[in-house]
């Protein structure tokens, strides 16, 4: 079994993984939070939506002491790393993809933001349409939906949405250099041969949890899909490249 200290080290891998893909990862996580922080709430209840092992989850709570986070992910190994690495954290199985999902939250009333972070581009565009409209169900009037990730316009501006994805190659470049961290696929390939892991990564090849693609990577898909479950306002709030904040206010 993967105790406490095995599990912090697996997320301290993790994050430097993700790192490799977002050079300004902590400074979206930073943006995100301030984003929270500035409904003014000294206890805002926030949903993290595809939480993963907890990363975005432990950044907003050590930064907000007074939020209650429930995340929610499909993931079961991913959701063992973050129990064990976080157990402060509130975090629940279910699939955003499947009606009634937020039932399984548990939320005693609504919530103030849900936010996201490199998750909902596995979500085809007709299943995000309804994700969208289960999560404005959850939300209070005035509420925001944060979803960081890495979004594309090549379907309405195919040069800036070139030069974007260069700004952001480049970043990369002066961040690492040569030194890439590991990617996506070698750490799942290590965490195979975890023994520790062995548990969690069956009951992960049995739920089927191994995501591949990116079927939404466009903007218009998240922000046709916002202004349809009745957002009021969608853009967006911070931007490096193509890696973008996108808000949506409820």
């Amino acid at each position: 079994m993967l105790d406490h200290d095995a599990a912090l080290a697996w997320m301290a891998r993790w994050d430097r993984q993700q790192e490799g893909y977002l050079p300004d990862r902590e400074e979206r996580f930073t943006a995100m939070i301030d984003a929270v922080e500035a409904l003014g709430r000294p206890d805002p209840l926030v949903v993290d939506l595809g939480c993963g092992p907890g990363s975005l989850a432990a950044r907003l709570v050590e930064r907000l002491p007074g939020a209650r986070v429930v995340g929610v992910d499909a993931d079961p190994l991913l959701l063992g790393l973050g129990r064990a690495a976080y157990p402060h954290l509130t975090l629940v199985s279910a699939d955003l993809r499947k009606p009634g999902w937020t039932a399984a939250l548990g939320l005693d009333g609504p919530a103030d933001a849900a936010v996201s972070t490199t998750a909902l581009h596995w979500i085809d565009p007709e299943e995000l349409k309804a994700m969208y409209a289960d999560v404005a169900s959850i939300l209070r009037p005035g509420g925001l939906l944060l979803n960081g990730d890495h979004l594309d316009t090549d379907d309405a501006t195919p040069a800036l949405a070139a030069l974007e994805r260069a700004v952001h190659d480049k970043q990369t470049a002066r961040v690492f250099g040569d030194d890439l961290p590991e990617d996506w696929r070698t750490w799942w390939d290590a965490v195979a041969a975890d023994p520790a892991l062995a548990e969690l990564n069956t009951a992960r090849t049995t739920a089927g949890a191994d995501h591949r693609g990116s079927e939404s990577h466009l903007l218009s898909h998240h922000a046709d899909a916002l202004r349809a479950a009745g957002f009021a306002e969608v853009g967006t709030l911070w931007q490096r490249g193509h890696n973008r904040l996108l808000c949506a206010v409820r």
